[in-house]
This record gives C-alpha cells, structure tokens and sequence, in this order.
C-alpha cells in the first residue's frame, strides 16, 4: 500500500477514535450524573434510569472495543502491516478497509471466521 493511502487511512482512523472518545466520555458523565439524581425519583423513574445506564453500559462496552480495534489498526500501520490480514497473510481489499478501516481480515478469512473454521 502506498504512502499516501496509509495517511489517509491513519487520518480516518484516528478521526474515529477522537469521536469514539467523546462518545465514551458523554457516557459516562450521563451514568454520573443519572447517579446523582436518583436520590429524588420514585421507583418508575429509578427503573426507566436503571435501564438506560445499563443499556448505555452495553453501548459503551461496543465503543471500547471498536477503540481496540482502531487502536491495533493505528499500530499495524506504524508497524507497515497495516491492510495485510492476520491470517493468510495477503492483502485485505481496499474496498473492505475503505468500509471498515479496522478490519484484520480478508473477506475470505473474515468468513471463515465467522463459521468458527478459524
């Protein structure tokens, strides 16, 4: 892969991550601060409460692991192995890493693995 894709994969990848950022953040404020009020609601407005954290919780478990994947896609492009795939080793297409930066396998590979044959 040349340079110039590399940059412009390294941009996007980490324009993701700042807004995965924000979002965890803006999560885990809005968990702080349903805490804070809870001391004045009754029981229906306790249980609505409950589940939004715990349905932002679930959310925000997602979003750390996306942050994972770009954070290990940002290293393989630091590495020059980035747009290989972990598995067989050949090229990841560039249709697929322009729809998913972070992905560490071929779409063979990816397929397999979803069949649990890998």
């Amino acid at each position: 892969m040349e340079a110039k894709e590399m940059d412009r994969f390294r941009q996007i990848l980490q324009g993701k991550k700042a807004e995965l950022i924000a979002l965890i953040q803006k999560t885990e404020n809005y968990g702080r601060e349903a805490d804070n009020e809870s001391e004045t609601m009754d029981i229906a407005d306790k249980a609505t409460s409950s589940y939004t954290k715990e349905f932002m919780f679930s959310k925000s478990n997602n979003d750390r692991q996306l942050m994972q994947m770009i954070t290990e896609a940002l290293a393989r492009i630091e590495d020059g192995a980035f747009g290989e795939c972990l598995n067989c080793g050949e090229d990841v297409e560039i249709r697929r890493l322009e729809a998913v930066p972070w992905a560490r396998l071929c779409r063979n590979c990816q397929e397999l693995a979803e069949e649990g044959r890998i």
